[in-house]
């Protein structure tokens, strides 16, 4: 199918959620709790990652990310006692627990580590992949039905990811982040992380976070070139600036996000939003695929 050949179709397009992290502390700020690693409110504010999952259910999403992004061995060991598997089973459950027996899909998100591995970092390639297995194993036992590998900049650790996901047998969704130029920090392209990743036995590929919606739209476009499996869209709401009445705002509104996403919805399959989209985003982009 040529892009573009959609377009008289009615699209089958899945709504994800929005961002985890900076919505964590919209709520942990109007709760008056302190802003620490998002992970640690798995364990330590419940409440907070149970009204974030909730809020986007009610605002619209099919799939939901567990707060479980930067819950990697490297992340939990610097700055808390507690153990990966602790951490991340708790955010499944959670998550778990907010679904209750509605029709919406939990995915365990993983993140990149902070280190690179070799060449360009001193991790070697069996430790990475012992970490993310780690996370994957815990995940699983808890009940997550997918996987979304994301924000990945560098393919060749993001590969490895998603051979520890691929192990378990998950469906595996995998973007990575990209730069105005069109390829990762890293310097990979569209065109080869596309491929890698298909090789790789992903059922969705795109790209998330890092650009906001007009400067993310060539390069989503960009993969649906490069390959016939389902895209996944997930774009920023841009760097926060001061806002007039103090504090921070988001360069995109909810309503200036989705007139930028729009023509994506001609072509990708799963689509929300990333840094800075909170309930209202989806909610939005929940009836501007009613439309489509």
């Amino acid at each position: 199918m040529i892009f573009g050949e959609e377009k008289c179709m009615k699209r089958d397009i899945r709504l994800l959620d929005g961002a985890v992290g900076t919505t964590l502390w919209q709520l942990a700020d109007g709760a008056g709790v302190k802003r620490v690693p998002v992970w640690k409110y798995n364990l330590e504010n419940p409440e907070l990652v149970t009204r974030l999952h909730q809020g986007y259910i009610e605002a619209g999403s099919q799939m939901i990310l567990a707060n479980t992004f930067g819950a990697n061995r490297q992340m939990v060991q610097k700055s808390s006692s507690y153990t990966v598997e602790n951490v991340v089973r708790t955010g499944v459950r959670l998550a778990r627990e907010a679904i209750g027996d509605r029709d919406v899909t939990l995915l365990l998100a993983i993140g990149p580590l902070m280190e690179f591995m070799e060449p360009y970092g001193d991790l070697e390639e069996e430790e990475v992949e012992d970490i993310f297995t780690e996370m994957v194993e815990a995940g699983v036992r808890e009940g997550a039905q997918a996987a979304m590998v994301q924000t990945f900049m560098d393919l060749d650790t993001m590969l490895v990811a998603c051979r520890a996901v691929k192990k378990y047998s998950l469906p595996l969704y995998a973007t990575m982040t990209f730069e105005k130029t069109g390829k990762t920090m890293m310097g990979n392209s569209v065109e080869k992380a596309a491929k890698s990743l298909e090789d790789a036995g992903a059922d969705g590929v795109g790209m998330n976070c890092s650009l906001g919606p007009d400067m993310a739209m060539p390069i989503i476009s960009e993969f649906r070139k490069h390959t016939s499996l389902p895209l996944v869209f997930k774009p920023n709401a841009g760097l926060p600036i001061s806002a007039t009445t103090g504090g921070t705002t988001a360069p995109y509104t909810a309503e200036m996000f989705v007139n930028e996403v729009r023509p994506a919805l001609e072509f990708v399959s799963y689509i929300g939003g990333c840094c800075n989209c909170d309930f209202e985003y989806v909610r939005r982009l929940k009836a501007e695929i009613a439309k489509a």
